[in-house]
């Protein structure tokens, strides 16, 4: 791939096999993924436990018992979020081309124009199908997990952003993962960043 700064965000609904795409646009583009592992990052900054940080990722603060003060949080959620995002945007800033899995990444990267926005959905049976393998669930559970996943990952979102999570009005391409497979959407979104972009990849 040429060197031209592309960012690619990758929403996705749980279950919906959005963090393995990512994986692969991430490995065939032949640049860095962001997710978890931005905890990690933080954790060796700050020089703290990255385990002490994982129980409040993509959580919103609890607004009862949080408060500012002379512009500090004494929210955990709130403030490993910001750290989060001000790490991604300082990367961007750098001109540094990599893949990112949520973390709001479309909203507060919206104003670098190298920055591709997609959103991965699913239909509920496959998804719940593919919790259930991978976790080892009934479908029962599959789908109650499903439930409470996607609404801790809205309710983060919509906290942080003005547009509303999976609304397709603030993503480039929305791609149903559940009909095609994992190769064939990552082959799509691969064909629209190389149309985006102008560029061979």
């Amino acid at each position: 791939m040429e060197n031209k700064q592309i960012i690619v965000s990758i929403g996705r609904e749980f279950g919906s096999a959005g963090h393995e795409i990512a994986e692969d646009i991430s490995k065939k583009l032949g640049l860095a993924l962001y997710d978890y592992n931005l905890l990690k990052e933080i954790a060796d900054d700050f020089e703290v436990d990255s385990k002490q940080l994982e129980e409040y990722d993509e959580i919103p603060r609890i607004p009862l018992f949080s408060r500012t003060v002379y512009g500090y949080n004494n929210s955990p959620q709130y403030n490993i979020a910001m750290m989060q995002f001000e790490y991604l945007h300082k990367k961007a800033e750098a001109g540094e081309s990599f893949v990112v899995v949520g973390r709001c990444s479309e909203e507060i990267l919206k104003d670098f124009d190298c920055m591709i926005p997609i959103f991965v959905l699913g239909d509920m049976p496959s998804k719940i199908k593919r919790i259930a393998a991978l976790y080892k669930m009934d479908e029962k559970e599959a789908y109650e997990t499903i439930i409470v996943q996607d609404k801790k990952r809205k309710n983060y979102h919509n906290y942080f952003c003005k547009g509303k999570w999976g609304d397709s009005r603030n993503y480039e391409m929305c791609i149903n993962s559940s009909h095609i497979g994992v190769e064939a959407t990552v082959d799509i979104i691969l064909d629209y960043i190389k149309l985006r972009t102008g560029k061979p990849l």
